[in-house]
This record gives structure tokens, C-alpha cells and sequence, in this order.
């Protein structure tokens, strides 16, 4: 309360002399700045000497608060790796097609920051005269498809820039977003996962219906949501925290751990994941490497303990 009044006294005063003396904007911000910080507990400078060590690590700045861009692939398909354990992992494999950045837009123009990639091709009949002027703005050719991904100010990229898949490294997670596969109109057990009345008993021709779908006369209608048979499939989806495996800079491929949306040939969005911390990720690079850098094929390193091992 005492420093809420005190804010409050600092901004009356800050305002009545900014309108006798307009001069004084650049010495008032220091002050009240000054005024209004509170002193530093140990753990705050524990976690400020903590991030700054990390920011000098990163390279070019790369800090708790970076927000990287992502990239557009496309899915090839799976298959599977052993890890040096033994261990069968199911992988989900991604080609970062010639994914380059098309526009930087900023607070200045756009109201935020993001940049806007494309991946694929396209023959110049099939697209509209205003689209081929904005790729050739950017200096890249005609690309199918366009997605936006937001960044922070120290990450915004020049367009025309590639990015390929060794903005990703081994032992990092990403979220993959894409289209799921359309499975067309299913019924509850499919697409609710529902039990199903009995097989037997009296249950004529009534094995796979949803059941009772709302009370009496009260409420006397169906409350929304209900699960009922419908569309399945088709559907934006995201798949969060998928480990990062192996990364072909060669070839453009990133191999990731489990599944992801869509089909075979499909468009996927892959980013940083949002749900894990900055410590819990490895070192990222914020500029994508040079063509030619980290050409080579990196997979992940596995330690810790033998998930065999059973003694006691």
C-alpha cells in the first residue's frame, strides 16, 4: 500500500513537471525508474547472474526471454531408431524444404513482431499478381505455402533468409502442428472411445449406439457439448514436446520421437516448445547456420541410467 501511494504521489509530480518544464521527460524516467525499483533480494541477483551467464553462452544474445522462429516441413512418414540401450523408438520424420523468410514485420508497421516463412513451389500462372509482387519484394521465388510465427525484436531475420533444419539441435523439444487425418463421420465408440452397450442380453441392434443423450423433462434438451457421433479428423491439431532426435543438416531432415499430424506430404508448423523452460532446453543457435556449417548428421546422445537395468 505504502508503495502503491508513493507511485501515485511520483506520478502527479512527474506530471506537473513535465508540464512546466517538457524538457525534463529524459531526467524524470531515470528518476522514477529509480524511485519505484525496490531493492534486490539474493535470489533475484541469483537469477539475474544465472541468466546473464547463460545470454553470454547463447550466441548473439540468446537469452531466457528469446522467442525463436519456427520452421515449415513437410512429413515424410516413420520409422524407427535404436537408441544405445536397446530401445525401439517410433520416428516421425520432417523435410524443411527450402524454407525461407518472406517478411519481418515489427511494432512499427504491423503492431508486433513476426516473421513470415514459405516453403515449397509454385508456377507464377498459380498465384494472383499481388502475391507474386510480395515474394518478389522479398527477393525469394514463388513458395505454396506461408506461415507466420511470432519473435521476439533480437530474433527478427531479413527476408530472403533460409532457414534449414539445423536450427534445431538433438535433445531439444518442439511442438509440431499440422492437420490431422480426416477419418469422415464416425460413431461414439470411434470417436469418444465408448464402451458400447452389451453384446448379448437384449441389446437387439443396439450394440454400438451412444445411449441415453439428456434427461427427463428436466432439463428436457441436450446440453452442448454432449459427445455424439460426428466428423472425426480434420482438424488443426499440435502435438507438444516432441524430442528432438536427429538432425541431417545434409539433407534438411529432422527426426523427432512419436507421432505427429497429418498425412504422408502433409504441411507441419515445428517450433520451440512453449511448455518447456529455457534451462530445460539445450543451447539453440538464434541465427540459422550458414549452408555448408553442421552439414553432417547429429543425433541425440543418450545417458543417464540403463533402463534395463533391474537391480535393486
Amino acid at each position: 500500500m505504502l508503495r502503491l501511494r508513493g507511485a501515485q504521489a511520483l506520478s502527479k509530480a512527474a506530471a506537473f513537471a513535465l508540464r512546466t518544464d517538457p524538457s525534463a521527460s529524459q531526467s524524470l524516467l531515470g528518476w522514477s525508474s529509480l524511485a519505484l525499483t525496490s531493492r534486490p533480494s539474493v535470489r533475484g541477483l541469483a537469477r539475474e547472474a544465472v541468466a546473464h551467464t547463460e545470454a553470454e553462452a547463447q550466441p548473439r544474445g540468446m537469452s531466457a526471454s528469446t522467442r525463436r522462429s519456427g520452421v515449415l516441413a513437410v512429413k515424410v512418414g516413420m520409422t524407427q531408431e535404436w537408441d544405445n540401450w536397446g530401445a525401439r523408438l517410433p520416428i516421425s520424420i520432417l523435410w524443411v524444404d527450402g524454407c525461407k523468410v518472406v517478411q519481418a514485420k515489427t511494432d512499427d508497421r504491423e503492431g508486433y513482431t513476426a516473421l513470415q516463412v514459405g516453403i515449397g513451389a509454385k508456377r507464377e500462372k498459380q498465384v494472383a499478381g499481388t502475391q507474386r509482387g510480395h515474394f518478389a519484394k522479398a527477393g525469394v521465388p514463388i513458395l505454396r505455402k506461408l506461415a507466420e510465427f511470432r519473435v521476439t525484436p533480437d530474433a527478427v531475420l531479413p527476408p530472403g533468409t533460409e532457414l534449414r533444419a539445423n536450427l534445431f539441435v538433438p535433445g531439444q523439444y518442439v511442438d509440431v502442428c499440422g492437420t490431422s487425418i480426416g477419418k469422415g463421420f464416425a460413431g461414439v465408440m470411434k470417436r469418444w472411445g465408448f464402451k458400447g452397450q452389451p453384446a448379448s442380453h437384449g441389446a437387439s441392434l443396439a450394440h454400438r449406439v451412444p445411449g441415453s443423450t439428456g434427461g427427463n423433462q428436466d432439463p428436457g434438451k441436450v446440453w452442448k457439448g454432449k459427445k455424439l457421433p460426428g466428423r472425426l479428423g480434420g482438424v488443426r491439431k499440435t502435438v507438444q514436446n516432441c524430442l528432438v532426435y536427429k538432425v541431417d543438416a545434409a539433407r534438411n531432415l529432422i527426426y523427432v520421437v512419436g507421432q505427429v499430424p497429418g498425412h504422408k506430404g502433409n504441411f507441419v508448423r515445428v517450433a520451440d516448445a512453449v511448455k518447456k523452460a529455457f534451462e530445460q532446453q539445450p543451447m539453440r543457435p538464434l541465427v540459422p547456420p550458414a549452408v555448408g556449417q553442421g552439414s553432417g548428421v547429429a543425433t541425440l546422445d543418450p545417458n543417464g541410467r540403463d533402463p534395463y537395468d533391474f537391480q535393486d
